[in-house]
């Protein structure tokens, strides 16, 4: 195991190609569907940190819930969109690899390629 992590939602083709790039690079991946597994709050920050990201960046602004919520909202905090994201995973941008101290959105697949 080489300690890579990837929150994976099956039914995005970006994030089946960045999982298909890791396959046919040999490595095995922890997968997390991470719709039915939700990364908690200290996870996401984590992940923001080796992503070296705000959480603003993080989501996925065409998201019903994005506009639900008001997220466009400048007002509010990391925190508020941390809790956001915990409360409806769906928010989070997808996917994101993770291997130990760096992360990166598989936007576009290719990005993987650094962690292998």
């Amino acid at each position: 195991m080489t300690g890579l992590t990837i929150w994976h939602n099956p039914r995005c083709s970006k994030s089946r190609q960045t999982l298909a790039l890791i396959e046919e690079s040999g490595t095995d991946a922890n997968v997390v569907k991470y719709l039915e597994t939700p990364p908690s709050a200290e996870e996401i920050k984590d992940t923001l940190k080796k992503l070296g990201i705000s959480a603003r960046e993080l989501l996925r602004k065409g998201e019903e819930e994005y506009k639900a919520l008001n997220l466009a909202n400048s007002e509010l905090s990391e925190e508020e969109l941390i809790q956001a994201m915990v409360k409806a995973p769906k928010l989070i941008e997808r996917p994101v690899v993770i291997k130990g101290s760096k992360a990166v959105l598989g936007r576009p697949p290719e990005n993987v390629k650094s962690l292998l």
